[in-house]
Formats: C-alpha cells, sequence, structure tokens
C-alpha cells in the first residue's frame, strides 16, 4: 500500500454560500468547483492549498451522514483523505491489519474520485477516506 499524500481534508459545514465566502475573503484562498455528490447527500466545494485540497461538505438532506454529523457534533473537521495507488489492494491491507471498513469496495466520489472510508473505531476515532484518481494521466 502506499499514500502518496493527503488529498484533502473535508469539513462539515451548516451553509456552503458562508463558508465558501470565508476561505475566499479571510483566508485569501479560491474556491475552484463546486459540486453535488447525490448519493452521499451532499454538496462540496473545494479549494487548493500547496498540494492539499480542503472540501467544504453541505449536507443536503438531515438524514445524510454530514446532515447526522452536524446534528451531533456541530460544524468541523469531518474526515481526512489520503490519495493512494492501488485503492482495492490498500482496502485489502487495511482489513488484513484488523481495520473496520465503512466501504469494502471502492465508490465514486467529487472530482470522480473513487472513494472508500475506514470507521474511525480502528483509526483512534479519526474518520479516513483514501482517493485514487484512476483518470489521471
Amino acid at each position: 500500500m502506499k499514500l502518496s499524500h493527503i488529498e484533502h481534508i473535508g469539513i462539515a459545514v451548516k451553509n456552503l454560500e458562508e463558508s465558501i465566502r470565508f476561505y475566499e475573503d479571510v483566508l485569501g484562498l479560491e474556491c475552484y468547483a463546486i459540486e453535488e455528490v447525490k448519493d452521499q447527500k451532499v454538496k462540496t466545494a473545494f479549494f487548493m492549498l500547496g498540494q492539499t485540497k480542503i472540501e467544504l461538505l453541505e449536507s443536503t438532506d438531515p438524514e445524510g451522514p454530514i446532515g447526522k454529523f452536524i446534528e451531533k457534533k456541530g460544524q468541523g473537521v469531518h474526515h481526512l483523505a489520503f490519495a493512494v495507488e492501488g485503492i482495492e489492494k490498500s482496502l485489502e491491507k487495511m482489513q488484513e491489519k484488523g481495520v473496520q471498513l465503512i466501504d469494502k469496495t471502492p465508490r465514486k466520489g467529487a472530482e470522480g474520485l473513487d472513494i472508500a472510508f475506514l470507521h474511525p473505531k480502528s483509526t483512534n476515532g479519526v474518520l479516513m477516506e483514501f482517493c485514487e484518481n484512476k483518470n489521471k494521466s
């Protein structure tokens, strides 16, 4: 298994537009993409900072994962995403090491990435995501 870098940091927000204004007007970052991922019941906004992205996540349904997270914990850091090469093999390695998987097989996420989540019960309380861009040249 090879982790190459932190792909993004996911931050749960109540209001995407207000949060985008903060990141642009206060921090001076530029939102380069807004996307809805319907099957995850979330709308995302992305900012680039060096090689790492910041992904803001607004729930489109209070019963979706982000809606439930905000209800329970409030706004804030939701997950840490790592770029991996060979996501399927990486998930197999994690399972072999006793890590509980939320996703046993990858699914499509924002920006067309293949994604899979590791359960925070197995990762010292941090929700972790593996991402692979199989479309990069």
